[in-house]
């Protein structure tokens, strides 16, 4: 689609002052894309594309700390100012869903709702029923999808595979018990390691350990046919995670760096190879590549390992979707829709994977990247989207829709560190944070009954 000519950034038919502003509010994030430029320039390039095939819209793209999405949303919303589009972290898709205007209406509606069966908007093909299935049903509520997936990233084990060949092990690790076994391998090698596994005492590794047994974190189908009213941190799956983790410690095999969510300081634990293995995001498998080629060994990259003696359901994904502001006017919506079509179309969907290595969100994507010879060149990147096609999409698989997710994710990792740094009993432990965990989403729901909308912003 060819623009008109423009002159100072306007276009003729289309003045500065007349063109309709989308305002666009994307969780940005300190790391740069892979050749080095800010993490959003690949989607600022998007939107100038956009605004150049639709002159008579100007996309202002603005970037915000995705920690505090939520209240900057809640506050502009109380000053009557709410973003038309907002990227919400996966684990505050509930806060997305509740956050009320001052009226007491939703500041967001629903994507496929706002789509309304339509093939294309301004000439852009929707796309959204090519999306991934895990990844669909993960922004879904009752088959409905209520956000539109951008970024979307899983969890993996990464390797070192000089230690593990220079300790006899053939065989990657399947399971919890081989994993232990491969560490005292590891560990027990000439010349090995003090340590054979680290990773981040992080909210987000709960998440995955429950799914990939089965369990639920929250009641109502972990909050995906209605609204959580409990939490649970005393679960058998988790509770067989954190024993198992707390065993692996006192066995000398897990390397605890000594603070919650200290992602920086597993890494270097891996990269200086003072282990031999790591869990950390799928979006961190370049670095973690290139980091260990620069000191000298091969990396590994597969599926985290699982609870051999619980049936394995599949892996919640994390990342930014995009939500739609409601009560829009025609053209407005109707170029915020045709928008998020073009950011996920397959050829930006794979610019967007080969930028930042994000799982490529629809299936055409995945092939272009197939086609073009790029996973044959690099099969690491193929795990991530492999693991999601893995998932039986259960409530459990998909993880938990929760108030106040953030401060519980605080609460468990705490608990952890108690187990961890202190000796605490897992059971104990788990049992006080679980009080702890109810009491924050009792607060929350009783708040959002109020009608006060996102409880930590307003």
């Amino acid at each position: 689609m060819q623009a008109p000519e423009t002159r100072n950034g306007q276009s003729p038919e289309h003045p500065q002052e007349e063109r309709i502003v989308l305002d666009v509010w994307l969780a940005n994030y300190p790391f740069p894309t892979y050749d080095g430029r800010d993490f959003l320039a690949p989607l600022r390039e998007r939107a100038a594309e956009f605004e150049r095939a639709h002159p008579q819209y100007r996309v202002n793209v603005t970037g915000h700390d995705f920690w505090t999405m939520p209240e900057q949303v809640a506050r502009a919303t109380a000053e009557g100012r709410p973003p038309h589009l907002a990227g919400y972290y996966t684990t505050d898709s509930q806060l997305a869903r509740d956050t009320r205007r001052p009226d007491g209406s939703a500041v967001f509606t629903s994507v496929e709702a706002a789509l309304a069966g339509r093939t294309e908007i301004l000439g852009h093909p929707v796309v959204v029923q090519d999306l991934d299935p895990t990844v669909r049903d993960s922004y879904s509520v009752g088959g409905e999808l209520v956000s539109l997936p951008l970024t979307v990233t899983t969890m993996l084990c990464y390797a070192n595979a000089s230690l593990l060949q220079r300790a006899g092990v053939a065989e990657l690790p399947r399971t919890w018990d081989e994993t232990e076994a491969a560490c005292e391998a590891v560990t027990n090698s000439e010349g090995g390691p003090g340590h054979g596994i680290t990773w981040a005492n992080d909210g987000w590794v709960f998440q995955q350990a429950v799914a990939l047994q089965n369990g639920l974190l929250a009641d109502e189908d972990n909050g995906r046919s209605g609204p959580a009213r409990t939490v649970n941190l005393t679960s058998q799956e988790m509770l067989d995670w954190v024993r198992w983790w707390a065993h692996l410690h006192e066995s000398g095999h897990y390397l605890y760096t000594g603070r919650p969510s200290d992602w920086g300081g597993a890494f270097e634990a891996f990269v200086q190879q003072k282990v031999a293995f790591t869990f950390d995001s799928s979006k961190a498998a370049r670095e973690l590549i290139q980091a260990g080629a620069q000191a000298g060994f091969e990396v590994q990259v597969f599926p985290l390992p699982t609870n051999a003696k619980a049936p394995v359901a599949g892996q919640p994904v994390s990342g930014d979707s995009l939500w739609l502001a409601a009560g829009l006017d025609e053209a407005t919506q109707d170029g915020l829709l045709a928008l998020t079509q073009y950011l996920i179309s397959p050829a930006n969907g794979a610019d967007w994977h080969r930028t930042n290595g994000f799982v490529p969100v629809t299936g055409a994507a995945r092939e272009l990247l197939e086609t073009s010879g790029w996973f044959d060149k690099r099969p690491q990147q193929r795990v991530a989207g492999q693991q999601l096609e893995a998932s039986d999409r259960s409530p459990a698989a998909l993880g938990a829709l929760l108030g106040d997710f953030a401060a519980v994710n605080e609460v468990i990792t705490g608990a952890m560190d108690e187990v961890l740094r202190g000796g605490a009993d897992p059971a104990k432990a788990f049992a006080d944070a679980g009080a702890a965990a109810q009491q924050l989403l009792d607060a929350y729901n009783e708040q959002n009954r109020s009608g006060s909308g996102t409880p930590s912003a307003v």
